[in-house]
């Protein structure tokens, strides 16, 4: 992982969810904002998945469980698209505040990962 990016992704991550927060408290139906948002941060994790994947073959190796690592980054995949389809069958001011958890829980996963990534060992 590349720390500099996981930090991104976590600041993104947090502003993306303060705004569907905001949407969603101030009675609004999800738009392109929240969404777009919510987009944003799916695709920074699919980045940070071909970054996962290329960065062994250059000699940045995790230090903790690589499954367990993994297992955070499909689930962090697959959290704003679920969300997204949420928000879109719904379509009502709580979608946001689930747009809103989902991806504060993104920001919390990143971060974990690079805990796993960077702090254990295997």
């Amino acid at each position: 992982m590349i720390e500099w990016f996981t930090w991104l992704q976590v600041v993104v991550a947090c502003v993306a969810g303060l705004v569907c927060l905001f949407a969603g408290f101030a009675g609004k139906l999800p738009n392109d904002v929240t969404v777009g948002a919510t987009a944003v941060v799916l695709v920074l994790l699919l980045a940070q998945l071909v970054v996962a994947i290329v960065t062994p073959f250059v000699g940045n190796d995790p230090t903790g469980n690589v499954v367990e690592f993994y297992i955070y980054l499909v689930s962090a995949i697959l959290l704003p698209p679920l969300a997204v389809v949420w928000a879109l069958v719904d379509r009502s001011r709580w979608s946001n505040v689930v747009l809103a958890a989902a991806v504060f829980a993104v920001a919390v996963m990143v971060y974990r990962m690079l805990q796993i990534w960077t702090v254990q060992t295997a």
